[in-house]
């Protein structure tokens, strides 16, 4: 289904620190061989003692060099890597004690930190933004020009024609990119970056507990032009939110130079733990003995062939990890203290809630889960269905392609046709629908004698919309329903940028016995048109990602 990891998901990011004087010494190893920081008037200089030296402003907190083995990888045109796009005046400082140099930088209500490990070949951060009053959503890791090539999905470098805004693009043979087409949700990756000649350069993400949009929440995390590339740790993303944005501590998430594998392990969400940090005196960290744990003994009435997933969630913080696939045992560690609701997803889609509390250096246990048959659509009794109820246009024409290339793309199977229920319906029957692109596709069912002598209920569960687009059906062109009111969903781009996420909703139709062929024989005609009085033109008009099709018995 699209979505699907590729790096082993449910791992958390202990934070782990507390408050202390500054300049107490560190726990650590011995200090390498140049190790330190000097001042060069504009910047501080900080010497990893391994192969990496970096360089932040001292009036601005940008990272202004980062020389790997003795080339500049940091520069991508002409611009700094730095929060957002560069924060301006700030206060910046810079303190050793034992085996790390941590430079500080504030702005406003904005915090930013920036470590360095004796020995290291890497660049630690943290972000705390307490409000909106400063504009910093993510941080931007600018690479120099040439240094890494590629044609990724999320690439730009080779796709010259705009084709939407200023952030989609078409190459030459008809293939599209944007640094949005990541193709992963961020529980499927640990880290993103590049490798050639022998380099590796990686952004290792921190655990989001204060992003927003769960673990299935899509967003740009790379990008290459013919400028240089970029990579991206996400604070909080506004495309295709469902959520709020949370404020607070956000880290460790790393910059990570390697010999060109992959970064280290130790290093990844979950894995990674900072005792070392603990004495820093960086604001709004809390340490593992500050942190609590939920566990759960299992989760029954799953369906075995879809991965169950389990969020936390409140509006200070949000965590997850993955329910064993032979009984649904579940364990998130890391957890702030406070209550949460505690989601159980088949597949994305929500199948039961509840709350639960966390203390600081507990463990919450729960008994098992069950979850209703009733929660789950799929248990109902259904004449005919397309897709599967798991919160995704998973199986759905063009849905795997679409989460990393415009609807437009070459590669993308026609959007309209119409569909026959017993014909490989599902493959047929396109992902997304829009009102200017494939409104009014036709679905052809049969029913038998008994079936058409009653009422049915159809149910149309979409994933999210866009422009308010939710269907509106005729059956037979004899009977149409009313048009549904359009539920809550995000108001910026989905369907054109990667992201069919938003807010899971069914839609419910009561058709009456005389909307029906009298014939058994006879086929049945399900028009499904999209209504919206909003929305542009093409595939920018209102339009709507579907979940499952399916007319109850």
């Amino acid at each position: 289904m699209p979505g699907s990891p590729n790096r082993p998901v449910g791992r958390r990011t202990f934070v782990l620190g507390a408050t202390a004087a500054a300049g107490t010494a560190l726990a650590g190893t011995a200090r390498a061989a140049g190790f330190g920081w000097s001042d060069d008037g504009s910047n501080y200089v900080v010497d990893t003692g391994a192969q990496l030296v970096f360089k932040v402003s001292k009036s601005t907190g940008d990272l202004t060099s980062l020389v790997y083995r003795g080339t500049e990888y940091q520069g991508y045109g002409g611009m700094n890597s730095h929060i957002e796009s560069g924060l301006g005046t700030s206060t910046v400082g810079i303190r050793q004690s034992g085996s790390t140099i941590l430079v500080s930088v504030t702005h406003g209500t904005l915090k930013h930190w920036y470590a360095a490990r004796s020995g290291e070949n890497n660049v630690y951060l943290w972000t705390n933004k307490a409000d909106a009053s400063v504009s910093a959503t993510r941080y931007i890791v600018r690479v120099k020009k040439g240094a890494f090539l590629n044609d990724e999905p999320d690439s730009y470098t080779y796709a010259p024609a705009t084709i939407e805004a200023s952030d989609v693009f078409r190459k030459s043979d008809g293939q599209t990119r944007s640094k949005h087409y990541s193709k992963r949700r961020v529980m499927d990756y640990d880290y993103v970056g590049w490798s050639a000649g022998g380099v590796g350069l990686w952004v290792v993400r921190s655990n989001h507990e204060k992003a927003s949009g769960g673990p299935f929440y899509r967003s740009l995390l790379r990008h290459q032009s013919a400028d240089g590339g970029g990579l991206y740790e996400i604070l909080y993303y506004g495309q295709n939110q469902t959520e709020a944005q949370r404020f607070g501590l956000q880290g460790p998430y790393v910059i990570a130079f390697t010999d060109g594998g992959a970064p280290s392990s130790a290093l990844f969400p979950g894995t990674l733990t900072t005792p070392w940090a603990d004495a820093l005196g960086i604001s709004g960290y809390v340490p593992a003995s500050g942190r609590g744990k939920v566990a759960g003994v299992g989760i029954s009435g799953r369906n075995p062939a879809y991965p169950y997933t389990v969020g936390l969630a409140n509006a200070a913080a949000q965590y997850w990890g993955s329910a064993r696939s032979s009984d649904g045992f579940f364990s998130v560690p890391g957890v702030l203290p406070g209550t949460y609701t505690l989601t159980v997803f088949k597949g994305e889609l929500a199948v039961y809630t509840t709350s639960v509390s966390v203390t600081a250096g507990g463990t919450t246990t729960l008994n098992t889960i069950a979850v209703p048959a009733s929660n789950d659509p799929s248990h109902a009794s259904a004449i005919w269905g397309i897709g599967d109820w798991d919160g995704t246009p998973g199986g759905f024409k063009n849905a795997e392609l679409m989460t990393y290339a415009h609807p437009s793309d070459v590669r993308a199977a026609s959007w309209t046709g119409n569909v026959v229920i017993g014909n490989g319906e599902t493959a047929a029957f396109p992902c997304y629908l829009w009102k200017d692109v494939n409104s009014g596709i036709l679905v052809y069912f049969k029913l038998t004698s008994a079936q058409v002598a009653a009422a049915h209920t159809l149910r149309i569960g979409v994933t999210t919309a866009y422009a308010n687009g939710r269907p509106q059906v005729t059956v037979n062109d004899t009977w149409t329903s009313a048009v549904p009111s359009p539920p809550t969903q995000p108001n910026t781009r989905s369907l054109t940028n990667g992201s069919y996420r938003g807010n899971n909703h069914t839609f419910t139709y009561s058709v009456p016995a005389s909307a029906w062929k009298t014939d058994a024989g006879q086929y049945n005609v399900l028009r499904i048109d999209v209504v919206s009085g909003s929305g542009a033109t093409g595939y920018l008009s209102a339009g709507t990602a579907i979940d499952a099709i399916d007319l109850l018995a």
